[in-house]
């Protein structure tokens, strides 16, 4: 075998041996985990979270994340109030 070959080799090895996980091992998130936000601890019930999506010119939204994140709150919690406002909770 030529002297690449052999090098080649080498290093495949080694990348398999940092990339394996050992089989005991526990990755950080379970599958079966919830996400559940603070403010939705007052439902009886747990809903899974879906994405909404709206589309809006960028320096919009370029100019609202920088705003968001000066006021210390996130676009997510200002739209939910915003609808909320809009058109309420359901019963």
């Amino acid at each position: 075998m030529s002297k690449y070959g052999e090098l080649i080799k080498q290093a495949r090895k080694t990348e398999d041996q940092k990339t394996s996980k050992p089989n005991n091992q526990n990755t950080n998130q379970p599958e079966n985990q919830i996400n559940v936000p603070d403010d939705a601890q007052d439902t009886p019930e747990l809903e899974p979270e879906v994405n909404l999506c709206v589309k809006v010119p960028l320096s919009l939204r370029r100019h609202w994340a920088a705003e968001a994140k000066r006021q210390g709150t996130t676009m997510t919690a200002a739209i939910v109030e915003a609808l909320e406002a809009k058109f309420g909770k359901p019963d």
